[in-house]
């Protein structure tokens, strides 16, 4: 099928190049012209494993393009919707932007064309943009779909060509025709239901994470107070089968990053039911855990060196937006830290950041004088460092989710401390 993705940061750029893998005759769009060029020479505008080269791929089969012109729609017969919807640092959201980006593809539309919604938006966003087109076009025109994307940071080539099922919200049987034809290379395991109920269902998802992220620190935190160990209760629940081993339930750092606090917001604003606003209201309280331990141990802040390992958002990826390392750093430089830092995916930093943190090239250069080791993003390469970097002396290490526990199980000199155990 011939298929335009609209929006190539990270959702589009996969979309584009994974929908050509799997067969289709692909043009990519958008308005930030270095982002095309940068596209069509293979160089995704974010890191991703196996996206640079899937992307060339694709432009070498000649199943994918990258264009800044919105004349390449007119052929097209799917038109794939992947804008990405700005946060702000309150986790609301501006979904208006996705709105204008996609009414403003409708008059280069031909006539059947059919709309595959997946930006995150509010729910009732697609009628929204059906009534929108249907003032502009005759009836019947063009037809919307609504499937909610379900990529991870760091896996999402894998999660959209392999996965467990897809969401599509349809208002025609003929359209989940066409849909399940487009999707047929990759999946047959569509879950049918109405573009509101896919809609709700990202929402609802996305909630439920929120919740369990949420609930399993809060366990944490009273079983660092009484003596328990939170991963053994963690175990605890995961071996019953009414949870089950894939729940979202490890206690550690609080989610961070905009994704599910933006659907937990987007919820709040519909009915401020007691659950779901309480919800960021504990994430938000549990994200300055790592800054607490910090000040238990090292007491004042001024003039303390401190090492964090990892900056990006999740390993995997170069994103620093909304990353709660930087946060972290931030939070420390403002009280007098000398804050150093690796992280093997960042070779520079941008001046405001580089004014605070002082950036090494390895693991072991950036602990080497610091008083606390803070770890922040799970990245192989700070595992496999680890048991070399680590000063051969007392100091404090914050490892939110036992990341090196198996690796330091043996250095008695560290004082190290994890979400939901109890003082050393």
């Amino acid at each position: 099928m011939k298929v335009c993705v609209a929006g190539l940061w990270h959702l589009g750029s996969v979309t584009a190049a994974c929908l050509a893998a799997a067969g289709h005759d692909v043009v990519g769009l958008d308005d930030d012209r270095k982002t095309i060029d940068r596209l069509n020479e293979g160089k995704p505008p974010v890191l991703e494993p196996g996206l640079g080269t899937l992307t060339q791929d694709g432009i070498e089969a000649k199943r994918l393009r990258f264009t800044t012109d919105r004349e390449a729609i007119r052929d097209r017969d799917v038109i794939w919707v992947t804008y990405d919807t700005p946060v702000d640092d309150d986790d609301r959201a501006d979904p208006e932007s996705v709105i204008e980006h996609t009414r403003s593809l409708f008059g280069f539309m031909k006539d059947n064309t059919l709309v595959v919604i997946s930006s995150q938006l509010p729910v009732g966003s697609t009628a929204g943009l059906e009534n929108a087109y249907l003032a502009l076009k005759r009836p019947e025109a063009v037809s919307f779909v609504y499937s909610p994307e379900n990529l991870r940071l760091g896996k999402a080539i894998d999660a959209f060509m392999k996965p467990d099922r897809v969401v599509a919200g349809t208002r025609k049987e003929l359209d989940r025709v066409r849909f399940g034809d487009l999707m047929a290379p990759i999946t047959t395991r569509i879950e049918w239901m109405s573009v509101e109920s896919a809609e709700m269902t990202k929402h609802a998802l996305n909630a439920f994470l929120a919740t369990s992220v949420t609930f399993i620190n809060e366990i944490a935190r009273i079983c660092e107070r009484v003596g328990a160990d939170a991963k053994e209760v963690e175990r605890g629940l995961k071996t019953d089968l009414r949870i089950g081993s894939r729940a979202y339930l490890s206690p550690g750092s609080a989610f961070a990053g905009g994704t599910l606090a933006r659907d937990i917001t987007f919820l709040s604003t519909i009915e401020p039911l007691p659950l779901i606003t309480s919800v960021k209201r504990s994430n938000d309280q549990h994200k300055s855990w790592a800054l607490d331990r910090i000040h238990a141990e090292l007491r004042t802040m001024a003039g303390r060196k401190v090492c964090v390992w990892g900056l990006t958002y999740k390993p995997g990826t170069d994103t620093l937006r909304r990353s709660s390392a930087i946060e972290l750093c931030q939070a420390l430089a403002s009280e007098g830290a000398q804050v150093t830092a690796y992280d093997p995916a960042v070779k520079s930093l941008p001046p405001e950041l580089a004014s605070i943190i002082d950036l090494k090239k390895t693991a072991r250069e950036a602990a080497a004088d610091a008083e606390a080791v803070v770890v922040t993003t799970e990245w192989p390469e700070i595992r496999e460092s680890a048991k070399s970097a680590l000063p051969q002396r007392p100091i404090v290490v914050i490892d939110a989710n036992r990341f090196l526990a198996a690796e330091i199980v043996d250095r008695a000199h560290l004082y190290y401390f994890s979400v939901g155990k109890g003082l050393p």
